[in-house]
């Protein structure tokens, strides 16, 4: 006779578990084990006894939110921020600024090891800047409150989509954290408040500009109550449709930032460091580890509009810089004008594709730099050994995917000679870092 047996349901109770802290990982995340597996947990120091809640269980691993810490480490320190325990923006302000550097610098060599099987040199001191009201960079979440009928203003909630609303923040620079209240009570005056998306906020040479996604149509009033807040406040203003179009409200003048010696044009929506000193920093120690002569060649890849092309351009006898974005190659030709540079080429390409045609990439160069974004280079790393420069700095905003890229280089008979980061996001688990390779 057969037997029907009824599967247990799995319970959707989230699973509460206590253990004990073992280390960091190069995001400034407490790691430890329980039952064998290993345990993610933002918040936790090596040392502490813990109670966590699972959210994400997989196979090998799981991640959890700290619900309370039963023993605290000796360099646990109070966050400086009230919204710290909720905002998601900061992840590593209950850890001092040392402890911060040494637990990513620490997580870098480990990851060269581990993910690129390459042995770490001794690490360059880290860039560091002011850890407080560094940010000239933000973006701004906004969100309609249906129950409060009122807009909030704030960032995103710690592992969620929630909004926490806040009415400063002391990570941005004091002019961008002084314009969170008076842009909420504009916003709530408009009558397409459902239809705002979020307000990017720069602080460039000539003052503030901001960026509001709009995916409406704003009405007259609202158009004229914006303009009043812009003019109030002193800012340039520009509303980007659902389409991206972007449409200037008040404009004053083209926003800039200077940066060794020279002056780099930049419009809305343009990706800019957010951390102005360490991008002085960056770009001197990068020169400096190129050490480009007048007789180099040098290529530029993921350019941007300049930012190290432009530099490298009164060292060398010649730069060529590539960039995905068309908008951001004419803003990069337009600054080497600005600054009356020559001798720098820019081009568009997608380098995530086939270059080999392309008639720049049939050039020689005796030095490469590479500043990619996160998913890092790996298409284009075969081509910059086939290139054979001398020298390869490689700057990442993601230790992985540098670790990755660099095993193709080493394999192509190049040395990391030197490695070092870059504390770009203090308090953030974000971790920018800078490699050089020579060839062997």
């Amino acid at each position: 006779m057969a037997q029907f047996f009824k599967p247990q349901k799995k319970s959707t109770q989230p699973q509460r578990i206590e253990f004990t802290v073992d280390s960091l990982d190069h995001h400034c995340v407490g790691v430890g084990r329980h039952q064998g597996k290993a345990i993610f947990v933002e918040g936790a120091l090596p040392g502490e006894a813990i109670k966590a809640r699972i959210i994400d269980d997989k196979k090998h691993y799981a991640h959890a939110a700290l619900q309370q810490v039963v023993t605290p480490a000796a360099n646990r320190v109070a966050p400086f921020c009230d919204h710290y325990r909720e905002c998601g923006g900061c992840s590593a302000q209950h850890l001092g600024e040392g402890d911060q550097l040494a637990a990513k610098e620490a997580g870098l060599v480990s990851l060269f090891e581990r993910l690129g099987n390459i042995q770490a040199p001794a690490l360059a001191p880290a860039l560091t800047g002011e850890s407080r009201a560094y940010r000239r960079v933000c973006r701004l979440a906004i969100k309609f409150d249906k129950n409060g009928r009122c807009t909030r203003v704030g960032f995103r909630r710690r592992q969620s989509n929630d909004l926490v609303e806040i009415a400063g923040c002391p990570v941005l620079a004091e002019p961008l954290s002084a314009l969170i209240a008076p842009l909420r009570e504009c916003l709530n005056r408009l009558k397409s408040q459902r239809e705002l998306g979020h307000a990017e906020l720069i602080q460039g040479e000539q003052g503030i500009l901001m960026l509001l996604r709009h995916t409406g149509r704003p009405t007259e009033a609202d158009r004229a109550h914006l303009t009043e807040f812009a003019t109030a406040q002193g800012i340039d203003l520009y509303l980007q449709a659902a389409d991206e179009q972007i449409e200037p409200l008040r404009q004053q003048s083209q926003p800039s930032y200077t940066l060794d010696g020279l002056s780099l044009a930049f419009a809305p929506g343009d990706f800019i460091q957010v951390n102005g000193p360490v991008n002085q920093r960056m770009v001197e120690q990068a020169l400096s580890w190129l050490d480009a002569g007048k007789d180099d060649k040098v290529l530029d890849l993921f350019c941007g509009i300049g930012n190290f092309t432009l530099p490298l351009a009164r060292q060398a006898r010649e730069v060529v810089g590539v960039e995905g974005e068309l908008a951001m190659v004419t803003r990069a030709q337009e600054n080497a004008r600005r600054n009356g540079i020559d001798n720098a080429r820019f081009y568009k390409a997608d380098l995530s594709g086939d270059i080999v045609g392309m008639s720049w990439a049939r050039e020689g160069f005796d030095l490469v730099l590479l500043d990619p974004a996160r998913p890092g280079a790996l298409e284009v790393m075969s081509h910059v050994v086939a290139l054979s420069p001398k020298r390869v700095v490689y700057v990442s905003c993601n230790p992985v995917t540098l670790a990755r890229d660099s095993q193709v280089l080493v394999q192509g008979g190049y040395k990391l000679t030197r490695l070092g980061m870059l504390d770009m996001f203090p308090h953030t688990g974000h971790l920018e870092s800078m490699a050089l390779f020579e060839r062997g």
